[in-house]
């Protein structure tokens, strides 16, 4: 492994190996690993569990990272191609990466959706553009369409919480104040359809994903097993389910046009999950949301704070797929995962 932008460029293979080391590297620490290594740090948007869980991650390896956030402390750069830099950035990520990895041996970039150009949002133009320049191993942290480490850590829980690789995966849209990006819902849809699993995407009409990410998940699918459909029918969707993931995503109709998704959500607030939606699950369904989250808009407190909530245990995690990708990136292959 090169680099970890997205889990669709691993094999289910290399998923597995990389799980397996994950888990080996949580029972038996390998506090050493990294003695040496620096990893450069750049976020463009806030965080709490992937920040904090990458610079975890390389302390418990023996190694080291630092954080740059631009604007706070550092120049504002500039991440469009061929920008006329005559505003508030000083630098352009195009001589600001290339420097910061000189001065590390790997590099997690954070870099949100734009969430007024779809198109562009789809196609990850600005951190492919970074992705391109990085000459160091690079790990995505959150692009505009992909989140491996979200990914990676929660086939991880799933794995840990017994839940069968053929069982049924919701990904159900949740109330939000705010349009929220592709990422998660995109990176999560291909995890569950690569494990294998019946995925149902459960959202009102308006909130349909694009095509571009359910045929993704739907070829990720075809491959290993499951489906991928979507649905706007809670009582088709939650029946027998093994899995219930909530996350809120703007809507494709309107991407860009924050007053439309306003009027949108008006009379959607009935999609927060309670316990009233597990009532057709299968016994041992568990909720799982990648944080943070909005108590008693998009999950109530009575699932959050009851027995099937998963989520701290995702957060947690992070932590151990994060130290398993830093292992293959920057530390000798393992005779053994």
């Amino acid at each position: 492994m090169k680099r970890f932008l997205s889990l669709t460029e691993l094999s289910l293979e290399e998923v597995t190996e990389v799980l397996a080391l994950a888990h080996r590297l949580e029972a038996r620490p390998e506090p050493t690993a990294l003695a040496g290594k620096l990893l450069a740090l750049l976020f463009f948007n806030p965080s709490l569990r992937t920040l904090a869980s990458m610079q975890a991650a390389m302390t418990r390896l023996g190694g080291a990272s630092f954080v740059i956030s631009p604007g706070q402390g550092t120049w504002i750069l500039e991440t469009r191609q061929g920008a006329v830099m005559d505003g508030a950035a000083a630098e352009h990520v195009r001589e600001a990466i290339p420097v910061l990895a000189g001065y590390a041996d790997g590099m997690g970039i954070r870099s949100f959706a734009g969430g007024l150009e779809l198109a562009e949002d789809l196609a990850d133009t600005t951190f492919r553009g970074m992705a391109d320049v990085c000459p160091v191993p690079l790990v995505n942290l959150e692009s505009a369409l992909d989140h491996p480490c979200q990914a990676l850590g929660d086939w991880k829980t799933l794995d840990e919480m017994g839940v069968p690789p053929k069982g049924r995966f919701v990904l159900t849209w949740a109330n939000h104040p705010k349009p929220l990006p592709l990422a998660v819902p995109a990176a999560v849809a291909h995890m569950a359809a690569a494990r294998g699993m019946e995925v149902v995407i459960l959202r009102p009409d308006s909130y349909a994903l694009p095509p571009e990410v359910v045929q993704r998940a739907r070829q990720t699918a075809a491959t290993s097993g499951g489906s991928v459909r979507e649905t706007s029918d809670p009582a088709d969707a939650l029946e027998g389910a093994t899995a219930l993931y909530a996350k809120s995503w703007a809507s494709p109709r309107y991407y860009g046009n924050a007053d439309a998704e306003r009027e949108l959500r008006v009379n959607l607030a009935g999609w927060c999950v309670d316990e009233s939606w597990f009532s057709s699950a299968a016994r041992d369904c568990r909720f799982y949301h990648c944080l943070p989250v909005r108590r008693n808009v998009v999950v109530a407190d009575e699932v959050l704070d009851g027995p099937r909530s998963a989520v701290v245990r995702q957060a947690h995690n992070r932590l151990w797929a994060q130290m398993a990708v830093l292992h293959r990136l920057l530390g000798k292959r393992s005779e053994a995962v």
